[in-house]
C-alpha cells in the first residue's frame, strides 16, 4: 500500500513536484520529503523578508488563499492560474478554527498540518502561510502583493480583500476555471458511497 500512494499523489495533485517513489518507501525518504516541502511553508516575518528581496529583483508577487478542506481539480486550477499571473505566488491558508467558523461543524477534514504539507508540495506554490482570520486582510496588508488572485465564484468587485488591496496599489484577478467543485459536494459523495462499499 505504501508504494502505491505516490501513485495516488500524482493523479489527484497534477502539477506537484517530482518527487520520487522510493523517497515514500522508508523512513528516511519520509524525512526527506518534509524537509522538502517544510521549507515552502513561512511565517509571516520569513515571508516579509522573502517578498522584500524578489521586489527589489522586479519579480511580481502573486497571493491567494482559501481553506483548501480535500485538495480537488478546482483547486489545483485555481493555483496553477494564479501562479501564472506573476513570479512568485504565495498561499495563504485558513488554519483549523478559521475553516471550523466559515465551513461549519465536522470541518475541516484535513487538519491544518496536512493541508500545508499537501499545498507546500505543489510545483506552482513557492510559499505557504498559515491565518485564523476569518479573511486575509491583515496578510494582505502585511506582504502587499502586486496581485491577489480569486476563484471565479468571485467576481473583480465582490472580493472581500478588495479595498484594502486596490489602497496599497495592488490589482485583484480572478483565476481558474469556473466553480463546478467543492469539498463539501467531495464529501458529500463520500459519504454517500460509504454504506454500497460496506456492503461489498
Amino acid at each position: 500500500m505504501v508504494s502505491y500512494l505516490p501513485y495516488l499523489f500524482y493523479i489527484g495533485a497534477a502539477g506537484t513536484e517530482r518527487i520520487r517513489q522510493d523517497i515514500f518507501r522508508s523512513p528516511e525518504g519520509a524525512k526527506t520529503r518534509s524537509s522538502l516541502v517544510e521549507s515552502k511553508i513561512k511565517s509571516l516575518p520569513e515571508l516579509l523578508d522573502i517578498v522584500a528581496r524578489d521586489r527589489t529583483e522586479g519579480k511580481t508577487v502573486v497571493f491567494a488563499n482559501g481553506c483548501f478542506d480535500l485538495i480537488h481539480v478546482g483547486h489545483i486550477r485555481y493555483l496553477e492560474a494564479a501562479r501564472a499571473l506573476g513570479d512568485l505566488l504565495v498561499l495563504g491558508l485558513n488554519g483549523d478554527e478559521s475553516v471550523r467558523l466559515l465551513k461549519g461543524p465536522g470541518r475541516p477534514a484535513m487538519n491544518q498540518e496536512e493541508r500545508a504539507e499537501v499545498l507546500a508540495a505543489m510545483e506552482c506554490v513557492d510559499y505557504v502561510i498559515l491565518f485564523d482570520d476569518p479573511t486575509a486582510e491583515h496578510l494582505l496588508r502585511e506582504l502587499q502583493p502586486d496581485i491577489h488572485a480569486k476563484g471565479t465564484d468571485y467576481s473583480e468587485e465582490t472580493v472581500p480583500e478588495r479595498e484594502i488591496v486596490l489602497a496599497y496599489g495592488g490589482s485583484i484577478r480572478i483565476a481558474g476555471d469556473p466553480k463546478d467543485h467543492s469539498s463539501k459536494d467531495l464529501l458529500k459523495q463520500i459519504a454517500e458511497r460509504r454504506p454500497s462499499n460496506r456492503n461489498e
